[in-house]
């Protein structure tokens, strides 16, 4: 999910995370199980505004959008049950690039000079900005993105580390003390922001005038997006302090919950995550059993986990309602610096698809099984009953290497830094995050990875989407720490770009028709969970968030709204039982970036477009999407999108992703 600190730099989340620590994650979105990730990721919720866009807001406590797990452990780890030898040698990271520890001098050094000069910031500049020089304020501008960046640098590494031990308590208590400490230091930076949007247009025009502010323009033109939203600074003061109280504990409350979920599975008590992964299994009574495992499960946490829901839903409600958003999704639109009709054009395009995209691919994968229906637990079963061989990490490393330095050598360049230092972390061990995703931390330093590699096929397209990520957010790094970040529409660019490079290479190279087939079905099975599962994802919280503010939803009411639009977007192949109605409760997307998910369908039908453009030869195709990936934040999506001959406030542009995916299932109709 998205590269670069996605969130834009005068927000933190009021629920989730802020800016700075926001990475990308495939777990909330899991292409096979609905948890995705990603990114992100993911992302983080643009609630409130503050000062400081980095670690105000820092989420410390879950494996979302902004954690990239770690451990101080190196060698080799969780191999799956039989194919210990096939996984092993699984790399694992090492944040001292970061801090050498929880204990670090540095660490303490490097907070007590940021709280000293945030302090010492404040006093030079407050109430000053309307009356200084463009090039002052350029300055001040300058010295508000070192100092963010040094916090910035902090909560990237106690995220990090709480993402790979979200069961140590001695972990999330260090996680939560930085949280707190960055909230404090950051009250000081928040008047900037503020201050700054209450510049009249004239004004700021003026000071723009000067080349040295110039070059900030596009930080300020995103800040001032928020323009009609800010409220007074007294109270943005009391939302951001109070923030760390209210939704980032309900935010740790659910990640800490998560995390101590067991699941009988097979006589044995195992993770959610592993629980979840059964689910793929070619014996489709091993499926079975994983699936009421799991809603069992759940449905014992369903009253936690729907108050959970209620409350963040609330808080959102009247933070929106201070602000005057005209609805629930307003504050992540402008937070994606995307128009509403573009968003509302997407949805109602894919919603339209349902009928000739999944509705469809589903009644085919039917007849396959020989089923005359097919049960939830059967959405993710491989169409071969044979277990798939697993892929050792160095070759799961040469395949997705291949298809990026076949694209162009300057990727393969940038992507190969992740596999020659130790910026990767792929075992699926106990206490770590689920999922998988990519955490920019801070320019001066460089991009993590998080993966649970397994050794399956969707695990090398996971490791070649992560690595998307990881290129971009190195290659927007050179933007600098505030405006490197890209909105969450353009975030999943770079990473489903990748898994379609890799993807396409290996399709290529296979001659075994079966096995080409069976390549093909998982791609599009692929592709209908990150645009028709994130489109009904949406659709799902969109009336969870608009019903709350009517009163609260019980878990039951819940549980019927995720029905009504899973039977929606899944169609009449499927059945589904009662326990399914539980399902909603463990994607973290819902709690930690509300309205998050539809950037995974906007990149999906975005790379789709652009892939075709690039399939057919476009000139100087490479270079152009090397720039884009360069750009970071500071151009919109028509700017970036414009060099291919792509806009898509078109309406016929989501159409031709969409047609893509259309196109594999037709293919798949005539094998």
């Amino acid at each position: 999910m998205g590269p670069g600190r996605n969130v834009r730099p005068h927000l933190y989340s009021g629920q989730n995370i802020d800016g700075r620590g926001r990475a990308s994650r495939r777990d909330a979105l899991d292409s096979r199980h609905g948890n995705r990730v990603a990114g992100a990721c993911a992302q983080a919720s643009p609630d409130l505004m503050v000062g400081a866009r980095s670690m105000s807001k820092a989420y410390f406590s879950a494996p979302r959008a902004g954690a990239a797990g770690l451990s101080p452990v190196h060698g080799d780890a969780g191999q799956s049950s039989g194919g210990a030898s096939a996984l092993a040698g699984l790399p694992r990271w090492d944040l001292s690039d970061l801090y050498d520890g929880p204990d670090s001098p540095q660490l303490a050094t490097d907070l007590d000079q940021a709280d000293e000069d945030a302090q010492a910031f404040a006093r030079a500049w407050q109430g000053r900005l309307a009356n200084v020089p463009g090039g002052e304020l350029a300055q001040a501008i300058a010295e508000y993105q070192r100092i963010d960046e040094v916090l910035g640098r902090a909560g990237s590494y106690a995220q990090l580390l709480f993402a790979a031990n979200t069961s140590d308590s001695d972990v999330a208590r260090f996680a939560q003390s930085v949280n707190e400490r960055l909230t404090a230091i950051s009250t000081h930076l928040l008047f900037f922001t503020l201050e700054i949007n209450r510049i009249s247009d004239d004004g700021l025009s003026a000071q723009l005038s000067d080349p040295a502010l110039a070059h900030w323009a596009p930080f300020l033109r995103d800040l001032r997006v928020f323009r009609p939203y800010q409220l007074s600074d007294e109270v943005e003061a009391v939302l951001h302090e109070k923030s760390v109280t209210g939704a980032a504990a309900w935010n740790r409350l659910f990640d800490e919950t998560m995390a101590s979920l067991r699941v009988r599975v097979g006589g044995e008590d195992t993770t959610l995550g592993n629980a979840l992964d059964t689910m793929s299994s070619p014996d489709r009574t091993v499926r079975e059993h994983a699936a009421h495992a799991i809603g069992d499960e759940l449905g014992r946490n369903v009253k936690l986990f729907s108050l959970i829901t209620n409350t963040l839903a609330k808080d959102k409600a009247i933070v929106d309602g201070l602000r005057h958003y005209p609805r629930p999704t307003s504050a992540r639109n402008c937070a994606n610096m995307v128009e509403d009709d573009v968003v509302d054009a997407l949805v109602q395009a894919v919603t339209e698809a349902y009928p000739r995209l999944s509705h469809r691919y589903y009644a085919l994968k039917a007849k396959w099984l020989g089923l005359e229906k097919l049960e939830y637990w059967d959405r993710n079963a491989p169409l071969t009953t044979q277990d798939e061989p697993l892929i050792p990490w160095t070759e799961a490393t040469k395949q997705v290497m291949a298809a990026y330095e076949g694209f162009d050598p300057r990727m393969g360049t940038v992507a190969k830094q992740f596999f020659d230092h130790a910026w990767i972390d792929a075992p699926p061990v106990p206490g770590k995050a689920s999922g998988a995703f990519a955490h920019p931390t801070v320019p001066s330093v460089h991009p993590y990875l998080l993966l649970n590699y397994r050794g399956r096929t969707r695990d090398v397209m996971t490791l070649a989407h992560e690595l998307g990520h990881g290129v971009h957010q190195v290659l927007a790094g050179k933007q600098g720490y505030l405006m490197s970040s890209t909105p969450l529409t353009l975030a999943e660019t770079a990473s489903v770009f990748g898994e379609m490079l890799t993807f396409r290479a290996l399709l290529d190279a296979q001659t075994d028709p079966a096995r080409r087939r069976l390549m093909l079905a998982a791609k599009v099975e692929d592709m209908l969970n990150t645009v028709v599962r994130q489109i009904a994802f949406y659709r799902f919280e969109m009336l969870v968030h608009e019903e709350r503010r009517r009163g609260e939803l019980l878990p039951a009411r819940i549980g019927e709204i995720w029905r009504q639009t899973q039977v929606e977007s899944l169609g009449p192949a499927f059945n589904f039982t009662p326990d399914y109605d539980v399902y909603w409760t463990y994607i973290p997307h819902f709690i930690h970036s509300p309205f998050y998910v539809y950037a995974y369908a906007f990149g999906d039908c975005l790379v789709n477009a652009l892939y075709g453009v690039f399939r057919s030869g476009h000139p100087g195709f490479q270079d152009k999407y090397l720039d884009m990936l360069k750009a970071g934040g500071t151009k919109r999506h028509r700017e970036l999108l414009a060099p291919f001959g792509l806009d898509a406030a078109d309406p016929g542009f989501w159409q031709k992703g969409l047609d893509v995916i259309a196109g594999f299932i037709d293919e798949l109709e005539r094998v």
